[in-house]
């Protein structure tokens, strides 16, 4: 789970796992799987941060066999 802005103030946390493309068409454009579009006030480069972390700890929280 990602935490983003919305364009209006308002916090929300994002599955990371749903996203299928993020764009910045001027305002940064996530789109879902599902096809449902959000907003936000974060930049791109910022997101696809933000995702690559959350993948990060994911690996962290897997154990190695």
């Amino acid at each position: 789970m990602i935490a983003l802005t919305r364009l209006n103030g308002k916090k929300f946390v994002l599955n990371a796992d749903l996203i299928r493309t993020v764009e910045e068409v001027p305002d940064t454009t996530i789109t879902l799987l599902g096809g449902d579009h959000v907003i936000v006030r974060e930049p791109m480069r910022e997101v696809v941060s933000l995702v690559i972390e959350y993948g990060r700890s994911l690996r962290r929280m897997t154990p190695v066999t």
